[in-house]
């Protein structure tokens, strides 16, 4: 895939070789978790769909949908250089409109309601003006939320983030609830996890300690999903459970549709459709009014949907 030159008459902050290297690395954590989840699903293959840019570059869109465990699952690769309008620049507020972008997408959509949602990402950026930054995150949907899998779940990303800065956790923590919150409910998508943006070279830290970072994050997925998958694949469900599953996707797709900045990235920059919209479930249902009763599971899970649980606390004992 052809890369692009210098963004800015200084250069960029960061060498084409390093540039390079990441986009190696994107490649290569594409296959390794392809490989992870067909594992874990035990039927299920992923299909690769390639596509050009029409500016520089393109990308492999790679798409699950008979498997065992996952009803439809993505991961997406992408590699592009270009320049978006005016108009674009504007909103993702970008100092100057000419980019380049690498990055893995992941959304994973579970036939049984007792299996969670999952999304996560790493991303790469360089802007127009020599800017250069990283992005990215882990986040959960379960549609019943598991007390000790959502606290194991959190446990787990702190000591990734741990590894490469005690500040991260708590910081990123709180950035992914107000991320991942879907503003006209008053909700959030799920239990969180961890968000950061603009990780910038220089500023936040040097090239290769923030790909270190996100490199562990990334890696941190294929082992934290699967074993989710395990755990709650066999579990009963019934009629009701697949209806509320059916509402909850239908709150995922709002949130991805109206707020989420990578879907707007991607149809700004005219990216290509089918990929930006893979994170979409592959059915959802909305109800008018629709309200829990009271005491029942869904009441129970739709109170944990809230910004600021301290999921690392030690739950009280009666």
């Amino acid at each position: 895939m052809p890369t692009s030159t210098p963004l800015s008459p200084s250069g960029p902050v960061v060498s084409p070789p390093f540039r390079a290297q990441v986009e190696a690395w994107m490649r290569d954590f594409q296959d390794r978790l392809c490989q992870q989840l067909e594992a874990a699903d035990g039927r299920g293959r992923f299909h690769e769909d390639a596509w050009q840019h029409h500016g520089t570059g393109g990308g492999r869109s790679r798409v699950l949908t008979e498997g065992n465990v996952l009803e439809k699952g993505g991961v997406n690769f992408s590699a592009v250089a270009g320049t978006m309008s005016e108009q674009a620049a504007k909103v993702l507020l970008m100092p100057n409109p000419h980019y380049f972008a690498t990055g893995v997408s992941v959304v994973q959509h579970p036939r049984s309601p007792r299996v969670p949602i999952a999304h996560m990402n790493v991303r790469y950026f360089e802007a127009g003006n020599g800017e250069a930054w990283f992005g990215g995150g882990i986040d959960l949907t379960p549609i019943y939320v598991d007390e000790a899998q959502a606290r194991w779940f959190h446990a787990t990303l702190k000591a990734v983030c741990d590894q490469h800065n005690p500040a991260y956790y708590a910081r990123f923590h709180a950035w992914a609830d107000d991320y991942f919150f879907i503003t006209h409910r008053q909700e959030t998508r799920g239990v969180g996890g961890i968000f950061f943006d603009r990780l910038t070279v220089g500023k936040d830290g040097s090239a290769e300690a923030l790909f270190a970072f996100v490199r562990a994050v990334g890696d941190a997925f294929g082992p934290i999903y699967t074993t989710l998958m395990q755990q709650n694949r066999d579990l009963p469900y019934g009629e009701a459970e697949e209806k509320w599953q059916l509402v909850r996707r239908g709150r995922y797709a709002e949130f991805n549709l109206a707020i989420d900045r990578g879907t707007r990235f991607g149809l700004e920059t005219g990216g290509r459709t089918e990929s930006i919209l893979m994170s979409l479930p592959p059915r959802c249902e909305w109800h008018y009014n629709l309200v829990p009763a009271p005491g029942s599971p869904e009441a129970v899970t739709q109170q944990w949907l809230r910004k600021g649980v301290n999921w690392l606390e030690t739950p009280a004992t009666t």
